[in-house]
């Protein structure tokens, strides 16, 4: 990753691939909010374990910022260790949302930029933030994106033909009224190594995914697929309180992305909480 001295003047300038990593991610994962007159913060709260991205984050930018960390209790985890980036500058707020990060709720309301931005870079950001890279359940590599904004999920799907040719025609699943982009195999490792080149902005766990993707040979023959997880209460509790999707695989035993789906659909709301 290039050091470089951030300013004011360069602050956001989606040409450069920091800055168009960070609001993608921003876009996925932030939430801007409105205070009484011209007051207001920026805020992005993570699993801990990624602190490193919200110190990047903080490096990149020219206004004051703080970083603090929490832990609570919550109904599917006896702990849960967070890491919270808040920015409260109203010149820095204001071009984010002059760019495309609105106030308030933005799920479904978010798309790429009109102007010129680094697309892989944006598209990394984003995925980080709600995305995964990983393995199947029988070894095959994937990267997934769980999104409600069709703009994005039509975008994720136009730049990854350009770069695998796998066609993909985004539906919002009719249950949840999401959309769930899916790359696989070869698809997914020409995808992923496209995306996550040496020395990019990203999480350091899913680089590291990312360049064992790299070494990923093909068989020659496929073993069978897992039977479809059948989701109760007991189980959506494992999964909140796993610490990683790795390790919700080891104990439910199904795959990554059906751990990952599952995940968010639970956290956003589209399907309760176990009691």
């Amino acid at each position: 990753m290039a050091e470089r001295e951030p300013n004011a003047h360069q602050f956001m300038d989606l040409e450069v691939p920091e800055y168009a990593y960070m609001f993608g991610f921003l876009q996925a994962d932030g939430h801007l909010a409105k205070g009484p007159g011209q007051k207001g913060r920026l805020t992005a709260e993570i699993n801990a374990r990624d602190i490193g991205i919200l110190r990047e984050f903080q490096r990149l930018t020219p206004y004051n910022s703080s970083i603090r960390e929490r832990t609570r209790s919550t109904n599917f985890a006896k702990t849960s260790r967070t890491a919270i980036w808040t920015l409260c500058s109203l010149e820095a707020r204001t071009k984010l949302n002059q760019l495309g990060l609105p106030y308030g709720r933005k799920s479904e309301t978010i798309a790429p930029p009109l102007g010129e931005f680094s697309g892989r870079d944006y598209l990394r950001g984003v995925i980080d933030a709600d995305g995964s890279v990983g393995y199947a359940a029988q070894g095959h590599p994937f990267i997934s994106l769980t999104t409600a904004s069709a703009a994005v999920g039509a975008h994720l799907c136009s730049y990854a033909r350009k770069i695998t040719g796998a066609e993909r025609k985004p539906r919002r699943n009719q249950r949840d009224d999401i959309y769930n982009i899916n790359y696989i195999a070869r698809a997914a490792q020409a995808l992923i190594g496209h995306l996550y080149y040496p020395g990019c902005l990203a999480l350091k766990r899913k680089q590291v995914t990312a360049d064992s993707v790299a070494h990923w040979v093909c068989p020659t023959a496929t073993t069978p697929r897992r039977p479809r997880i059948q989701w109760t209460p007991e189980k959506d509790r494992i999964l909140l309180a796993a610490p990683t999707i790795a390790s919700a695989v080891g104990q439910l035993k199904c795959s990554s992305n059906a751990c990952e789906v599952r995940r968010w659909r639970l956290l956003h709301g589209v399907i309760p909480l176990p009691d």
